[in-house]
């Protein structure tokens, strides 16, 4: 177990890894006895000051005054020197100036005693500030417990989760948020580690906005149509290291402004839905996960390591994949191309940890491949998006099936092609060489200009499937979380051969059932909309949370999915919702508010 803190740079490359990490320099000072902290019977609450960047803790009978200052320093990127103890640095007052004046403002008790101690040391941070924690992909046995930025506040939970993971194979809560495996290839580099860790530590006590976009480490990897796009009006967030399509502004000078409510890009989103809804949109799907399976054993590899039944050639399944325990490993759709290889796709940020899970339960005769660096595309949805296809294929699309795939010539691009929208219109993604991508997109906007073809983003996709109750990753699907919870057992195969995590989920199917339930609410909000860990209340109890929510434009209503428990569940159930503060009054409803048939993306 790599735990070596400051020098955990230098021990992870003695095995050949690069881990995404760097100590910074951090300030805190002691004050000597203040008589009003003496006098106090209890013990001083912990305070966070979040405009001034300090925070302030009782220390004996005075206080310990802690600062993240904007000008931050990093010390020792490539690891802390071997002979370096618990030696302290020279206080750098002329950096922390500015913090440490607001500070005594703050706390007016403090000007009038003395300072008993500065301490100016260093700790790791990695780019989000969480710990890296957890085995190492393509190392057996070794496993990480590093940038633990608190060592006594997270230590504790740290060692739980290690523990648990080493004997059981996995921990008992969701460890994503500190999983070493979150972190790509591209973490390694030295600027995007000074970067984001700079950036995370002079904004430990920022509040960010959903809708922010932070600019540390970007942009690192662009599809190659990205400056078309941009220059189409394209607004960008990442994905793990890849810019990702948000929505297409009106002008070059529209500033989307930060807020807890709707922003006003709210209307901009509302017509890429309006558009996709009545005529046909345009998405870039680069950021989707691909991995190509492939040899004689693959067939019988994917039966044990899927819970669904595989799908025919050409054809295309929703795929759950489970732990041992019976609890959720991905939301993935495997395609059959029926020429030997499959492709499993899903989400794009878990590349690193997906293939991990795959290379640890992969057997002889398989071969998994990450096709991330070589495919993109673009998927068409709208009730156009045949008739547009059409127009630069020359066989008939007609011939594919919903849920169906083929490989297409596209025009001069040879592609492979899935009947699937995420949008839950007719549509089709298009996956093509990542060479391709420019000459793809300008393919589909030239024959699509008279079919009302326009391009749009994750915010109007995030929308668009909230409408059909689809859940996602991270929100609605976690790997601590179980098919009945979600209503991912709806796709496991239950009467063919054994699978990892069979025996769990048949426990749970004939047993008791889950206690609890992902269903879709319908919030009685006005200017702004749940996003996500909302509580769920009924009658002042609290009986659950939102994994995510946001405004469903074609149903001009607000919606959350949220996971409650199971006995308030039910169709109707009136609850309440707070969102930005506010409680507001929220309804269970029937799933899928837009088209609960399906008709409109089997048509």
């Amino acid at each position: 177990v790599n735990a070596a803190g400051l020098w955990a740079k230098q021990v992870g490359r003695m095995a050949g890894i690069e881990l995404p990490l760097s100590p910074l320099k951090h300030h805190y000072l002691v004050t000597d006895t203040i008589p009003e902290v003496a006098a106090c019977e209890f013990e001083m609450p912990m305070t966070v000051d979040l405009e001034g960047f300090t925070y302030m803790r009782q220390d004996q009978k005075g206080v310990l005054v802690g600062i993240y200052e904007i000008d931050h320093e990093h010390w020792a990127m490539d690891g802390a020197p071997w002979d370096y103890g618990m030696e302290l640095f020279q206080e750098q007052l002329d950096r922390i100036e500015n913090e440490v004046t607001l500070g005594f403002e703050r706390y007016p008790a403090i000007q009038d005693v003395g300072i008993k101690t500065w301490v100016n040391g260093a700790f790791t941070f990695s780019p989000d500030g969480n710990p890296l924690v957890g085995p190492v992909t393509g190392k057996p046995g070794y496993w990480c417990a590093c940038a633990v930025m608190a060592g006594f506040l997270q230590g504790g939970g740290v060692g739980k989760t290690l523990a648990e993971w080493m004997i059981h194979g996995e921990p008992e809560a969701d460890a994503w948020s500190m999983d070493v495996a979150r972190y790509g290839e591209f973490a390694e580099n030295r600027e995007y580690i000074r970067q984001t860790t700079g950036q995370f530590y002079s904004r430990r006590f920022v509040m960010s906005y959903p809708n922010e976009q932070l600019p540390a480490g970007r942009p690192l990897k662009m599809a190659p149509a990205h400056d078309a796009m941009t220059r189409a009006g394209c607004r960008w967030g990442v994905s793990w290291d890849l810019e990702a399509p948000l929505y297409f502004a009106p002008s070059e000078d529209f500033v989307e402004n930060l807020t807890l409510k709707r922003s006003n890009a709210h209307d901009i989103v509302a017509a890429e839905c309006r558009n996709v809804r009545t005529n046909v949109g345009m998405v870039d799907i680069t950021g989707f996960s691909r991995y190509e399976v492939s040899g004689p054993n693959a067939e019988t590899w994917l039966d044990s390591l899927l819970a669904c039944r595989l799908p025919g050639p050409g054809r295309a399944r929703l795929a759950p994949m489970l732990s041992g325990t019976g609890r959720l490993k991905g939301d993935l759709t495997l395609l059959n191309w029926g020429d030997g290889t499959w492709w499993i796709m899903g989400s794009y940020y878990l590349r690193t940890w997906h293939m991990r899970w795959f290379k640890d339960h992969l057997t002889d005769g398989v071969s998994v491949r990450d096709l991330g660096e070589e495919v993109a595309g673009f998927a068409l949805s709208g009730p156009n998006s045949r008739m547009v296809l059409q127009e630069v294929v020359h066989d008939d699309i007609g011939d594919i099936p919903f849920m169906g795939c083929a490989r297409l010539d596209v025009g001069l691009a040879g592609t492979r092609v899935a009947r699937i929208s995420v949008a839950g219109e007719l549509g089709y993604e298009i996956n093509c060489r990542i060479g391709d991508h420019v000459m793809l997109r300008r393919m589909l906007l030239e024959a699509g200009k008279d079919s009302g073809l326009q391009e749009y983003g994750f915010n109007a996709m995030l929308s668009l499937r909230l409408e059909k109750s689809f859940g996602i990753w991270s929100a609605e699907f976690r790997q601590d979380y179980t098919p009945g919870e979600t209503g991912m057992d709806r796709w496991i195969a239950w009467d063919k051969g054994d699978f990892i995590g069979r025996e769990a989920a048949v426990a749970e199917r004939d047993g008791n059932g889950p206690n609890r339930k992902v269903v879709t609410l319908d919030v009685d909000a006005t200017d702004a909309d749940a996003s996500g860990y909302e509580p769920v209340w009924q009658d002042g109890n609290l009986v659950g949370f939102v994994t995510s929510g946001g405004y469903g434009h074609t149903v001009g209503k607000s919606l959350a999915m949220a996971m409650i428990n199971r006995d308030v569940a039910t169709e109707g159930a009136g609850l309440a919702v707070h969102v930005v503060g506010v409680e507001r009054a929220a309804r269970v409803i029937p799933q899928s508010p837009y088209d609960p048939d399906g008709k409109a993306m089997r048509g």
